[in-house]
This record gives structure tokens, C-alpha cells and sequence, in this order.
């Protein structure tokens, strides 16, 4: 066997990130539609993934910036709910002014 053919070690953990970042995203979409008042929320397992995804990505961008996380660390289920919340606040502002 060449050393090529084995798997490297960062592509699994790169994997399992987002595997765990997507698991996370729901988690966070799920409780920031909870949290967020409002009926003009999108529904649906997909976009309440995407919401979560979406608000993990604004989380760690803000921690990052704010210096509160470095890039390799992740933000986790309260962060990802803030950016969730935020990501949501954000959506139903735009749906009201589309209307």
C-alpha cells in the first residue's frame, strides 16, 4: 500500500464538522423560532436547517471578529441560537418591508 492511498486524518474531521455543524444548525434553527416571534418565519425542515446553519456561520463570524472565538474553534448551540435569532430578525425584517 503507498502512503497516498490512506485517508487523511483532516479530511474525516472536516466531515464530521459539518456533519455536526449541520446537526448544531437545526438544533439552533429549531429554538430561534421558539425564540423569535412572528409568523412570518420560514418553515420546513430545510429552511429551518438553513436558518441554523446560516446563524452558526453569522455567530462565528461576529465571535471571530469580537476576538471571543479564533477560526478553528466552533461556537456551539448559544452562539449558533444568537445567530439564528439575529439571521431570523433579519428575515422577517425584509419579508414586513417586501410586503
Amino acid at each position: 500500500m503507498r502512503l497516498t492511498d490512506q485517508p487523511k486524518p483532516e479530511r474525516k474531521d472536516n466531515l464530521v464538522s459539518i456533519i455536526w455543524t449541520i446537526i448544531i444548525g437545526f438544533i439552533a434553527g429549531v429554538i430561534a423560532k421558539f425564540i423569535t416571534p412572528g409568523d412570518n418565519e420560514p418553515s420546513g425542515f430545510v429552511l429551518t436547517t438553513l436558518l441554523g446553519v446560516a446563524g452558526a456561520f453569522v455567530a462565528q463570524f461576529i465571535f471571530d471578529a469580537l476576538g471571543l472565538f479564533q477560526g478553528s474553534e466552533g461556537v456551539g448551540l448559544i452562539g449558533s441560537v444568537f445567530g439564528a435569532v439575529l439571521v431570523l430578525l433579519i428575515w422577517g425584517f425584509l419579508r414586513r418591508r417586501a410586503q
